[in-house]
Formats: C-alpha cells, structure tokens, sequence
C-alpha cells in the first residue's frame, strides 16, 4: 500500500467514526478501488460498521499527484457496496461534493434556491506557508476569542484535520499538503483593497486549511457568524498568509479585526461578503459575493454615474440589510431603501459574478 493510501485509509476511519456518521471506528474498511477526475486522485472505499453489518460504499481523495494532502471530497451516503456500481457510486458522490469548488458553487446556489433552501454553508481556504496545523493553538485561540471549546484528540494520535459541532452545526478544519486546485486562490486575488499583498499571498501559498461550516437548522447567519470564528481563529497561525473566500483572498490582519465587532453584536459583513468596486469610461461598478451562502442572488450595480464611494456604501447597505432581514430581491420589483425610493431590481445573468445576479439601477 502506499504512503497515499494509508493516508486516505486514516482519513476516512477518522471521519466514519465521527458522531454524526457511525459513532466509532469501522469494523472493516478496505481500499476497493482507485480511480482519477478532473486531475485528482480518489480511492473507493467498502466498509462495515460492525462485523455481521453489510458493506457500504464511501470515497476519499482528490489527490494531486503523490501528495498526501486531499481536497476534502470525503462522503458516504450508506449505501449497499457492489463491485460493479463502486466506482460509479464514488464519482456521483464526488461530484456532489464538489460545491466546494468555485465551479459549482452557482449551479449549486440556483438548485437550492429553486427547492426553496435557504443557504447555511460557508466554505473558506485558509492560505498556509507551510504544510503545518497546530490544532492546540487553533483550540486556545477559538477558546479565548469567542469561548468555543471542542474535544481533544488522544495525546497519541497526530491530528491534521478536526471535524467538531457547535450547536446544530458541523464544522471541518482540514489541512490539505496542496494549494488551492487549479489555481483559483491567485485567480481571484484581485482585491481592491489589498491587491499587490492578496495576490503575492495567494501565489506564496503551498498548502491550505479546507474551513467548513454546514448547519442543520440555524439560520444562515448564525452559521456564517460562526464560520467567521473559526476562520480568524485559524489565521491567527504563524504560517496563515490569508483566507480565500467570497471570491477574493482577505489578508489575516484585515479578517481578524472584522470578525472582532461580533464582540459588540455587530455584522461582520466584511467578512461574510466581499463587495467588489471597478470603475471605468463608462462608470462605476459593484457587485456582491457571498449572498448565496444565505439563499440570497448575488447582487450588482452597473456602470452608474454615482460616485464609487456611493455605490459601494450603497452595495454595502443593501448586502447588510439582505443578511439581517433575510430580505429576498426579486426580479421586476422595487426596493425602498434609505433616501434612494423605488430602486429597479431585474434578475439577468451576471456581469461581475457567475451565474445570475439581481440588478440594482440607480
């Protein structure tokens, strides 16, 4: 067996014995396939949870080349394994495990929109220097910060990845010995605020932490609220050059001290959405990126004769009040807001983001 496979052999019992899956290690759990997609590698895996239990079918991976850092596609959905429909069950599962990437997110997004959910899953990737988790410094850091505590791992056991609730709420911190894959993280560094120092992060970095919230049944924004606690408490390692989210890479510094105002009950807006600001011969620009992990459209601004920093406050206004009222904007309608009546809303396909978006004319 290689290095490989016994790392993605460690991962997967560590993440079946989670409460949330079989509540303890595997009976049996073998290697029962390999296969590659979209560049990656993944291993099949059949297991039993006890000894006279039926095997199911699980995968793991998303490996890049001989590295033995994955991308976080884990799943099982207990389903009876067969030799002959393995790997078949395998690739769907990856594949609906692939919201995690940027090129699914919006498919995503419309598909739960049009079913009526209602957002609660944040993703980020904290960008590393190095390929090194320090769990304990995670664990005091999220403790002094915001009183979060999760159980420890046994003194002997080599933790690279943590997987813990919160109330109703799942959350992943996973270290992966790779960058972010194909290349989105220097892509889409291109923050306004911070853009030559975003960008020269995004291309330092050689490993990231993969930073997962999913909830149950809170609201989205209180599963946002606590995604923020978890990512500045992992940017607060001595390795963390930054976190790619919300299509865009935020520096540590800039993330922390947002997350911080939640400490006088205020929105850490800034860190659950980025709004984007480009002007040009024909005007100003803004858009939104976040909004879809509430439920919400993505919202833009085009080309508006306003100055910019009217729109953007204007953008921000609107993506706050979006968040705390889980306001939904709808195509054709109106939106009355502060001293600006009757704001034209028109959903059309994006012009700053992918997918759809909802037009704000001004």
């Amino acid at each position: 067996m290689t290095e490989q496979a016994k790392a993605a052999t460690a991962v997967m019992e560590e993440w079946l014995s989670h409460p949330d899956k079989l509540g303890k290690k595997p009976a049996y759990l073998e290697i029962a396939g390999e296969f590659n997609l979209h560049g990656l590698h993944y291993y099949t895996f059949k297991f039993k949870k006890s000894p006279r239990s039926s095997w199911k079918v699980a995968v793991c991976g998303g490996y890049e080349g001989d590295s033995l850092g994955h991308c976080g596609h884990i799943h099982s959905q207990m389903e009876t394994y067969e030799p002959g429909t393995a790997q078949a069950k395998s690739v769907e599962m990856v594949e609906k495990i692939c919201r995690c990437s940027r090129d699914s997110t919006n498919e995503e997004a419309d598909q739960g929109k049009a079913k009526g959910q209602s957002g609660g899953e944040f993703l980020g990737f904290i960008l590393l220097s190095a390929p090194e988790f320090d769990i304990e410094n995670f664990r005091a850091a999220l403790k002094e910060d915001w009183g979060i505590h999760f159980p420890k791992a046994p003194e002997n056991e080599k933790k690279t990845s943590t997987v813990f609730e919160v109330g109703d709420m799942m959350v992943t911190v996973a270290l992966m010995e790779m960058k972010v894959p194909k290349g989105e993280a220097e892509h889409w560094a291109n923050n306004f605020r911070t853009r030559e120092k975003s960008l020269a992060a995004a291309k330092n970095h050689t490993a990231h932490l993969l930073t997962v919230v999913l909830s149950k049944e809170s609201a989205p924004l209180e599963a946002g609220k606590l995604f923020v606690k978890i990512a500045s408490a992992c940017l607060k390692a001595d390795n963390a050059l930054g976190i790619y989210n919300c299509g865009t890479v935020v520096l540590p510094e800039d993330f922390i001290q947002w997350a911080m105002v939640m400490k006088d009950e205020e929105l850490p807006l800034m860190d659950l959405v980025y709004i984007g600001l480009d002007q040009d011969e024909k005007g100003v620009s803004s858009w939104s990126n976040g909004l879809r992990s509430f439920g919400r459209e993505e919202v833009e601004i085009i080309e508006s004769s306003e100055p910019p920093s009217q729109v953007y406050d204007l953008m921000c206004s609107i993506s706050a009040y979006i968040i705390q009222e889980g306001a939904d904007l709808r195509d054709g309608e109106t939106l009355d807001f502060a001293e600006i009546p009757k704001l034209s809303l028109t959903l059309s396909k994006g012009v700053h983001v992918e997918g759809q978006s909802i037009k704000i004319k001004l």
